[in-house]
Order: structure tokens, then sequence, then C-alpha cells
């Protein structure tokens, strides 16, 4: 067992090339899965590269570095488009985890409960990967392929999450349900984002949907529905009336599938209802609110 704490992101993925190495970040979920068996693994150690913590902007994107904290994104000055992004961190367990865990150790652990997947869905993200070879761009959709699935390969590190400055304008919405307030894996999550013009038209809409399916999903044919009309109660009830059935739940601990899919749906409503409600639309004129 070999363990390396490297002092610049071109080590890092030099050492990636030439050993199989575990990724430690935040930690968060690298010591409760390890739990008290002995490493036996090679561990890269990523913490002190404080280029990967980093959160900005440029001319086409902004930009989250792949250290960056859920604290780091609450506390970061970002546009209402980010507002869903921003509900999810401060639900990513206590204010410690939250001060720890980072953006993409969250989507590289690709739980189908990973609170930061819908949100991220939602803005069209993207996730930058590095390696001996190059670097790539993959869409976050593409990336996470299930339950503890991504498309990493061996040798590369994720470096940062991309959003297109495209996708950054409207407002969204989480919604999360689990069986008690805080402190919770949850049983399904929705998240919202809209952009409506001047005259009250929905200009774009994207909702996603976690914890329901292996992956968190999107759901095209139900956007494309909602572009292009009037921004009131209307499409609160069309996401309702949604069969969502896309979505492949499944019966635990926590919930039932069929239950599962009837949260969905009313999340989704509420996540939708509470970005409409913060978009300072006609709807909110007439006393919609957020759930």
């Amino acid at each position: 067992m070999r363990y390396a704490r490297p002092k610049s992101l071109d080590e890092a993925v030099a050492l990636l090339g030439e050993d199989h190495w575990r990724v430690l970040a935040g930690g968060t979920d690298f010591y409760p899965v390890q739990g008290a068996r002995p490493f036996r693994e090679n561990i890269l150690d990523i913490n002190g590269l404080a280029e990967l913590r980093a959160i900005g902007r440029t001319g086409t994107h902004f930009v989250f570095g792949a250290r960056a904290s859920w604290t780091d994104i609450i506390r970061h000055d970002l546009p209402r488009a980010f507002d869903a992004l921003k509900l999810a961190a401060r639900e990513v367990g206590s204010i410690q985890i939250q001060n720890s865990g980072t953006i993409a150790g969250n989507l590289c652990n690709a739980s189908p409960a990973a609170d930061g997947v819908p949100p991220l869905l939602a803005l069209d993200a993207e996730v930058e990967i590095r390696s001996v070879a190059g670097g790539r761009l993959v869409r976050l959709a593409d990336f996470v392929l299930g339950n503890r699935r991504t498309a990493l390969e061996p040798g590369e590190l994720v470096t940062a999450v991309r959003v297109p400055t495209a996708s950054a304008g409207g407002s969204s919405h989480f919604v999360k349900l689990g069986a008690r307030r805080y402190l919770v894996i949850s049983i399904a999550m929705a998240a919202a984002r809209i952009s409506v013009d001047a005259e009250g038209t929905v200009r774009e809409l994207a909702l996603s949907v976690g914890s329901c399916s292996p992956a968190a999903l999107r759901f095209p044919e139900l956007e494309g529905r909602l572009v292009g009309r009037h921004a009131d109660a209307s499409l609160v009830e069309a996401v309702a009336g949604w069969p969502f059935e896309e979505l492949r739940p499944i019966d635990d601990v926590r919930a039932t599938a069929e239950y599962r899919r009837e949260a969905a749906r009313e999340i989704a409503a509420r996540a939708l209802r509470g970005a409409l409600a913060t978009a300072g639309t006609a709807f909110e004129r007439a006393g919609g609110v957020a759930a």
C-alpha cells in the first residue's frame, strides 16, 4: 500500500497514470465505506491541491473545482438559477459534512440519493476529467451511469464541474423528502429550473428527480410540453399529473416503489412551484408560494 499527497495537479495525474489509486478528497464517504478494515489499496490524497477548491466563471461557464465543498457553494455569490444547488448543499448531512464533502465526491460516489445530482442535472452540468492522456468533458447525464457506477476510467481524475452560463438564467428550487427533516438519506428529491420572459412565457424549463432510479433523471418530453406556455399554476398541475414512467423506483427500508413514484410526482410539482415563486411571474402575483 502506498500513500501520496501530491503538491500539484500534474503530479496527481502522473501518479494516477502509474498505478491504481483510491482518491481521497473530503473523506465523508471514504472513511465510512472503509470502516475498521485495514487499508490495502494505494491512497491518493488530493486535499493539498488548492487549485481544485476554486469556484469561478469563464466567458462560457461557471466552474466549480472538484474540491469545492458544499459550504463553499452555499457561501459563494451565484445567480438564482443556482438556488436549487445551494438548497441541496444544505441537505448534505450535517454542517461538518458540508464543510468537508466535495461536489466531485458527491458525483463520483454515484449514489442514487446523491443530493447534488438533480440540481446539477437541471443546470446542464458537465464533468471535467484529466488523465496523462489529456482532458475530456462528459455531460453529467452521461457521467453517472447507475448505482455506484460512473464513466470515469482508470487513471482519470475529476477536476471540475462546469455549468454553461446559458443555463444560469431564471430561477430554481429543490425539494427533498426523507423520513425526518435533517440528516437523512432521501426517499425522493426533485429540482426545477425555469426561465420566463417579460410576457410571462416559459422560455426554458428543466426538471429532474433523484432517489427514484439508479441515477437521477431529466424529463425532456415533459419539459418540451411546458416550454412556450404561460407561467401560471397550470404548469404545476401538468407536472403533478405527469406519469413519470421513466422512473425505476425500488422497495427498500425507506419506502416502497409505489410510494416513491407518487412522492416524486408531488415534490417535482413543489419544486416547480418554488422556482416559479422566485421568478417574479404572474404565478407569484396570483398567490403561488413555494412549498
